[in-house]
């Protein structure tokens, strides 16, 4: 026992220099990983407003044939916040005034959604009103 309390004694902690270059190299980790992960977020909340603005298109359908959408003769469909809230799930409370609306004449459906003005991210973004093809494309991340 008294040799290893006299181990011990001679045992000495780390030198401030190997404490230096340890957190150096924690710094040097973190300055790598701090933007990345930033970087992360912010295309997940890209794709989280283009995934909104989809789901209000796929809504906009079932409510179409479910006739809670108002119908022109021309065959024009358009469905606004108040007929589709039956019919999309998981939109934020916020997001305002959305709609959508299908051309008859160009068989496309366009959705408007003010929140589409919030992605940062180029090869998200798409402008509100967007139609279904260029809000395919920029989840495809492939918009510019």
């Amino acid at each position: 026992m008294k040799k290893y309390t006299k181990h011990m004694k001679n045992e000495k902690g780390m030198t401030l220099i190997e404490l230096l270059a340890v957190i150096v190299i924690i710094a040097i980790i973190a300055a790598i990983a701090v933007p990345a992960i930033g970087g992360i977020i912010n295309n997940s909340r890209d794709k989280a407003v283009l995934a909104d603005a989809s789901n209000i298109l796929a809504g906009a359908k079932i409510a179409n044939v479910d006739g809670a959408c108002e119908v022109a003769t021309s065959g024009d469909v358009t469905c606004l916040k108040k007929e589709l809230e039956g019919h999309v799930e998981n939109v934020k409370a916020d997001a305002g005034d959305y709609a959508a609306s299908y051309n008859a004449t160009t068989k496309v459906w366009t959705v408007t959604y003010p929140k589409l003005s919030e992605i940062k991210n180029e090869k998200y973004k798409v402008t509100s009103p967007a139609t279904e093809p260029d809000l395919n494309k920029a989840l495809e991340g492939k918009s510019k």
